[in-house]
């Protein structure tokens, strides 16, 4: 089995709504990094030295590759990725080899059977 990761830099308040459009589109889990920061095309204003800017955080999905792409174009749709800057992104990577990862491949491999014999 191929793996895709799936890594999504988004505002905190849509971190919650990201997760959960993975997980009904296939993502078996997915691992959350709190208070990451970022600069986009605008540098982040300052107060007194102090950055005024959103908290974000970083997803990451390793999904299975035949899901990747239909997880990264619905979290990007509902996040509003491409229709309100400075939401957030999301990008997938090959994954060359993985490890710790069976129950998921048990879980995957069974659902692709449930599906063959619809």
């Amino acid at each position: 089995m191929h793996f895709k990761l799936i890594i999504a830099f988004v505002e905190d308040d849509k971190t919650d709504l990201v997760l959960d459009t993975a997980r009904k589109n296939g993502a078996k889990g997915a691992t959350v990094v709190n208070n990451a920061r970022g600069e986009g095309t605008k540098q982040s204003k300052t107060f007194f030295g102090l950055t005024l800017e959103a908290q974000r955080d970083m997803l990451l999905f390793l999904v299975e590759e035949h899901l990747s792409r239909q997880i990264l174009e619905t979290i990007a749709k509902v996040a509003q990725f491409d229709t309100k800057p400075g939401t957030g992104i999301a990008i997938q990577i090959d994954v060359e080899d993985a490890v710790g990862v069976m129950h998921q491949v048990e879980l995957l491999t069974q659902e692709l059977e449930d599906k063959k014999y619809d």
